[in-house]
């Protein structure tokens, strides 16, 4: 066994964790490793407020599952994090602690009581989405006379066409639009995972006259801010709340509705399963991996369930007399 003095230091292990371990070793997508990263700046400043140590100076020993549970307990208590957002915390967490028990096996007692402390199991609410009314008054809402507007108001369809998740929209390059008789996007998705979607002609005519607008060469993002650099996930949230506040002018039932970038996402496979469009086919649209998450699309679609209510012929019942039960069961059945 090493001796304390020849430990790999904490420092050490999280720039090996990061540039060998996720980048290198596993090639893990930027996203990945953003998310990773992001735990970890949440994670130190708590470690040093709780121990008195600055993360340069601490011990691989100091990151033990009663401070993780501690830190797990202030994102939801203190930073109001859900708990889908806790546990992807803790499975960057868990992740570095396999890796500092393979490189320092005397942390190994450590990480078995952190890769103990289980995933939060969480309400799966039903899904949010827009009528195709409400979907197009937020993509008309943007002022087109103005550079954000013009850009707002094409990104804004991009999102409704491509069903691209906020990341993948972000990354969009002008050489992953291809315009011409067949127009479509390549989208870089989760996991390394490339996707080609078809482009209406009005979305392709936007976008081109977006991309000659800005002169954009093949590698500048397609969506950028007015520093020309890649806009962020809040950066478009804050563009969507503006769109929708003039939106709901023209179109009421938008008032009070709980609308994020994703929600457009959910827009659009709402729409291709309500027109049809078979579920495998949705799942390619989006870039599942599994046809079981697309399925949540027709949990959430009430106009689907109905159809299906019709074409079952309602059951015959005749109505009994109540009688009162026994005194105990009744008691039983009210608790």
């Amino acid at each position: 066994m090493k001796s304390n003095d020849s430990r790999t230091g904490f420092p050490t292990l999280v720039h090996e964790f990061f540039c060998n371990y996720l980048m290198a070793q596993r090639n893990m997508s930027p996203q990945t490793v953003a998310s990773y990263r992001d735990t970890f700046r949440l994670l130190l400043p708590f470690a040093q407020a709780r121990i008195n140590k600055c993360p340069s100076k601490l011990n691989l020993e100091d990151i033990d599952a009663p401070l993780i549970l501690a830190f797990l307990e202030h994102l939801e208590k203190v930073r109001g994090n859900l708990a889908r957002t806790r546990n992807a915390r803790l499975a960057a967490i868990r992740s570095f602690s396999k890796h500092a028990a393979i490189r320092e096996p005397v942390f190994l007692p450590n990480a078995q009581r952190i890769l103990a402390i289980p995933m939060k199991r969480f309400d799966r609410p039903l899904l949010g989405f827009l009528s195709r009314q409400e979907m197009e008054a937020i993509m008309q809402a943007p002022d087109k006379s103005t550079w954000n507007g013009h850009r707002d108001q094409v990104m804004f369809s991009t999102f409704y066409n491509t069903g691209a998740r906020v990341s993948e929209v972000i990354a969009l390059s002008a050489a992953d639009v291809v315009l011409g008789d067949s127009s479509y996007v390549k989208i870089h998705g989760k996991g390394r995972k490339e996707r080609s979607v078809p482009l209406w002609k009005s979305t392709a005519r936007l976008i081109g006259g977006w991309i000659s607008r800005v002169g954009a060469t093949p590698t500048s993002r397609v969506f950028p801010n007015r520093r020309g650099q890649p806009m962020t996930r809040s950066g478009i949230e804050q563009r969507l709340r503006v769109a929708i506040r003039k939106a709901t002018v023209c179109c009421p039932s938008l008032e009070g509705k709980k609308v994020s970038v994703h929600t457009l996402r959910h827009t659009t496979a709402m729409h291709l399963l309500q027109s049809g469009v078979d579920i495998a086919t949705i799942a390619l649209w989006l870039g599942h991996e599994s046809l079981s998450t697309t399925h949540i699309y027709i949990e959430a679609d009430m106009l689907m369930k109905q159809r299906a209510l019709e074409k079952l012929s309602e059951p015959t019942i005749r109505p009994g007399r109540f009688r009162p039960s026994d005194k105990v069961l009744a008691f039983l059945d009210s608790l």
